[in-house]
């Protein structure tokens, strides 16, 4: 779901932004809420798919409590491709950086107004899913065991659209000569290929031909222009499971092997990638987000930028059965699932843990944008 377009921001009218060239010193804590909290509430902003309504800083749940030093390297992240709006404030986002968290939440009151997101027929409450980046073994050959492709963007991909269906790219002869020479890795399991095209990006411990291991991540490069179905929801259609996350999926298709092809099929998008390489040593960024920036585990999230503009701070909350989220985060992602204006994808990070979330969040969601005053 990590997409590689960057769509223009939209434009909002907002009052003046207040300019002070040094970090907010931190008042004492009975002063500082009655300081930030303006006289009077600025007016209603309307964005293309939503409304922000403003409200006071004490709406904000577990503002007191959260960790916002871990959300700060998501806020640099996206100060380093910054619209107009955000520009001037940049500078003050950088020296905060290694600030307390007292320091960081008096500054966000001082110099942002925080605004509730509604749809335009003004319900406040949507829903919140999550998808992170898959952690796969892969070999730059075919061999036994190791038969699936991942594609880069065949030559033809501009002149046909929509270009070929998954099914047709498994099937015909004309689209399986398009892609003949643009394997990138083979994978062992077409699971794990489905799950790649669904997240959009993931790293890669490949085997080269020459017998060594190297860690590279697959990039989003494009999509062959069909529209995405989900594989669970078609599932939960026919009555052959209840439980349609990926766990549950993966235990029909264990029961129900002859029918893999039938099931992957149901979805006819396909995902090309592009190869990067990952610096040597320590743990690799993150896959950058629509944006243009590399996201940051459990504080980056995707929206509908007719709702949210990228690189806004949010705050997020969300309570349901795989966790309680009450937190600080940025928008820096978008997909084509996300949809609507109170509508997140919560971006997990890497690897099974954060797979095994990803995988099975679900749960009401409630939104508010921060903006310069």
């Amino acid at each position: 779901m990590l997409a590689a377009i960057v769509g223009s921001l939209i434009g909002c009218s907002v009052a003046p932004v207040r300019h002070d060239p040094r970090p907010a010193a931190s008042p004492s804590p009975s002063t500082s809420a009655q300081r930030a909290e303006p006289a009077s509430l600025p007016p209603v902003i309307l964005q293309a798919k939503s409304r922000w309504v403003p409200v006071h800083w004490s709406d904000l749940p577990g503002l007191d409590t959260d960790a916002l030093h871990e959300a700060w390297p998501a806020w640099l992240q996206s100060c380093t491709r910054p619209n107009k709006t955000w520009a001037a404030l940049c500078p003050q986002v950088r020296q905060l950086a290694n600030a307390s968290a007292p320091e960081q939440r008096q500054w966000m009151r001082q110099n942002l107004q925080a605004y509730r997101v509604e749809s335009l027929s003004q319900p406040s409450e949507g829903l919140l899913t999550a998808y992170y980046e898959p952690v796969l073994n892969a070999e730059r050959q075919a061999r036994p065991g190791f038969q699936v492709p991942l594609y880069a963007p065949p030559a033809s991909l501009a002149q046909r659209k929509p270009w070929y269906t998954r099914q047709e790219m498994d099937t015909q002869p004309q689209a399986r000569a398009a892609l003949r020479g643009k394997e990138l890795v083979y994978l062992a399991d077409p699971v794990e290929a489905m799950v790649l095209h669904i997240q959009g990006s993931g790293l890669v411990n490949v085997r080269e031909p020459q017998g060594q291991q190297r860690l590279v991540r697959l990039a989003f490069a494009g999509t062959n222009d069909q529209p995405y179905k989900s594989i669970g929801r078609w599932l939960l259609d026919q009555n052959l499971v209840r439980d349609a996350s990926w766990p549950g999926i993966k235990a029909w298709i264990e029961r129900n092997p002859t029918r893999l092809n039938e099931l992957l099929w149901q979805n006819p998008r396909v995902v090309f990638f592009k190869e990067e390489p990952l610096p040597v040593g320590g743990v690799p960024p993150g896959p950058k987000g629509a944006q243009g920036v590399p996201l940051t585990a459990e504080r980056s999230i995707a929206v509908d930028r007719g709702s949210i503009p990228y690189g806004t701070p949010v705050w997020l909350k969300s309570a349901g059965p795989q966790t309680t989220l009450d937190r600080l985060v940025l928008a820096q992602d978008t997909g084509s699932a996300i949809v609507g204006a109170v509508r997140a994808d919560y971006y997990a990070g890497s690897g099974p843990a954060a797979g095994e979330m990803a995988g099975r969040m679900k749960q009401p969601l409630q939104l508010w944008a921060l903006w310069p005053r």
